[in-house]
């Protein structure tokens, strides 16, 4: 059985692109893959992103003896989480046994704050978040809703990922605002297996909110029927516009929504560093 309770056909479930026939139904598109041997549970974090009120970093101001916080962990880590977890797939490593975050100070914890940095792909990824966010859920202007493009433009570069056997590290937009304070809002997940049967898709991640114990559950559902244009069309949907779009989600954010994703820019960096301990 592949992760979505189907008959595996092969190391990623059931073939890309294959049909079926549903029970009194005309055959069916589906599609079905996932990274092989990944569960967040055994291969992400054990730790969850909780963590305590306190600084980023610190910078020391010409004159003054103490140093400035930048940030606030608190608002969380997502970012150098997932960052950090593809980064130790790549390398073939085991995550750190730890149950707790890392203090800050610690090895792991500057690692971590450096990969948030770099997830951020400053200042490229930083003004898709804003431009996201001010976006409007509907057509407006001729110019399909964020959610739309979502479909339409960024879920078949994930795809792509996941067919290869890449982890796709995912921006998720929750807010509409011109308020750039409310960026914080946002969130980041890592994507590791899609089911597809016609136009409905559901997509699991690693969510770096969730506890170890529901972390093998998470899940983003949509249908590219409401896309409009080839990513309904191409999988057999008219390529009708419904909008606005409506995805489903099981991220812990709270009660908002998931307005709309994208593939965030992703390079690796060596994490053996972070997983030796302090020096004696």
């Amino acid at each position: 059985m592949d992760l979505f309770g189907e008959p595996a056909d092969g190391p990623y479930g059931r073939p890309p692109g294959s049909s079926v026939r549903l029970p009194g139904r005309c055959a069916v598109w589906e599609a079905s893959s996932a990274v092989s041997g990944f569960l967040p549970s055994t291969e992400a974090f054990r730790f969850s992103n909780s963590f305590a009120a306190q600084p980023l970093l610190g910078a020391r101001a010409p004159g003054l003896p103490w140093d400035i916080g930048i940030g606030d962990a608190s608002q969380g880590l997502c970012g150098g989480m997932i960052f950090a977890v593809r980064d130790l797939v790549e390398a073939r490593l085991d995550p750190p046994p730890d149950q707790t975050p890392p203090a800050r100070g610690s090895p792991l914890y500057a690692y971590l704050v450096r990969r948030l940095f770099d997830s951020f792909d400053l200042p490229r990824g930083v003004a898709r978040y804003y431009g996201l966010m001010r976006g409007p859920d509907g057509r407006s202007g001729g110019r399909p809703g964020v959610g739309a493009r979502s479909l339409a433009e960024e879920w078949p570069r994930i795809r792509l990922d996941l067919d290869a056997g890449r982890l796709a590290p995912l921006g998720i937009v929750t807010v509409r605002s011109a308020d750039p304070r409310r960026l914080g809002l946002n969130h980041q997940v890592l994507a590791y297996a899609y089911h597809q049967v016609g136009t409905a898709v559901t997509v699991r991640v690693y969510d770096p909110n969730t506890p170890n114990a529901q972390a093998d559950d998470v899940t983003m559902a949509f249908d590219l029927a409401q896309s409009g244009g080839l990513a309904a069309s191409g999988a057999g949907g008219s390529g009708a516009v419904a909008e606005p779009v409506q995805i489903e989600h099981s991220i812990a954010i709270g009660a908002r929504p998931v307005r709309a994703f994208f593939r965030a820019r992703y390079r690796w960096t060596d994490p053996r560093p972070a997983l030796r301990g302090p020096p004696e």
